[in-house]
């Protein structure tokens, strides 16, 4: 693959919560999710990230999650296709007020934490979150876990869906995310990190926890932006990826 986005989780500050290397990581990133108010961020938080992304002609996105700020969106709920659908309808609502009233255009809706992994397993609440991206604004990219459910869905529904690998998670055997709660979930050492963001891009293969190589779809690497080591981190990667001849962009925008 010669070309490939880099993308991060940002705008997750909140009242007096801050989160500060948003700005330094807009430099090093091809495109932004930017958290719509309902596991982080907040309007003031919003309007800031929104502008900063334009600044640095970053592609911005929706990062729409659970309803859930003292979890960060990263605990599970029981939620119904409708609930996830209506989520998805009012974030990027809430989002693309911010970026049409400051003179931009949303490029894509990438969901966050938990609603990310449940969609990822779960066809209808897959379905229903393409559904909801697909009314609002059809041309948009869907951002979703490399294989999974999401991009299914996605396709099913004639939505654009872009494939997206973790630079700082381990894999499990069948290709999916190893749970944060287990051992081993978060990549620590940026060398480990380096080299499969490497092999996922060039090869198209992730080593998973069990020792075995699993293919996957490199479109758009995920850094996260609340990593302790997230700025240096983002600068590697890019300048790796350089390094190797790989341009990059984020979906459907000229460099």
């Amino acid at each position: 693959m010669n070309t490939v986005d880099i993308n991060c989780d940002l705008g997750e500050s909140f009242g007096v919560y801050r989160m500060e290397s948003d700005v330094a990581i807009l430099r090093l990133i091809t495109s932004a999710n930017i958290a719509c108010g309902f596991h982080a961020g907040d309007p003031a938080t919003m309007r800031e990230t929104v502008q900063q992304a334009l600044e640095h002609q970053v592609a911005i996105g929706a990062h729409p999650g659970l309803p859930d700020l003292q979890g960060f969106g990263r605990r599970r709920m029981d939620i119904t296709p409708r609930e996830a659908y209506d989520m998805v309808v009012y974030q990027i609502g809430a989002l693309d007020a911010f970026v049409r009233s400051t003179g931009g255009r949303m490029h894509h809706v990438k969901p966050h934490g938990a609603l990310y992994n449940m969609a990822a397993e779960d066809d209808r609440l897959a379905e229903g979150i393409a559904e909801a991206i697909y009314r609002v604004q059809p041309d948009l990219y869907l951002y979703g876990l490399a294989g999974s459910a999401m991009i299914q869905a996605a396709d099913r529904i004639g939505l654009r869906s872009v494939s997206e690998v973790f630079a700082d998670r381990t894999y499990t055997p069948d290709g999916t995310l190893t749970p944060r709660s287990q051992p081993g979930a978060i990549i620590e050492q940026t060398e480990k990190a380096l080299a499969q963001v490497l092999r996922m891009v060039k090869e198209g293969i992730v080593l998973s926890t069990e020792g075995t190589l699993v293919p996957i779809k490199a479109e758009t690497i995920c850094i996260h932006g609340d990593g302790a080591h997230a700025l240096t981190f983002a600068q590697e990667i890019r300048t790796l990826l350089e390094s190797e001849g790989v341009t990059l962009s984020a979906p459907g925008v000229a460099r």
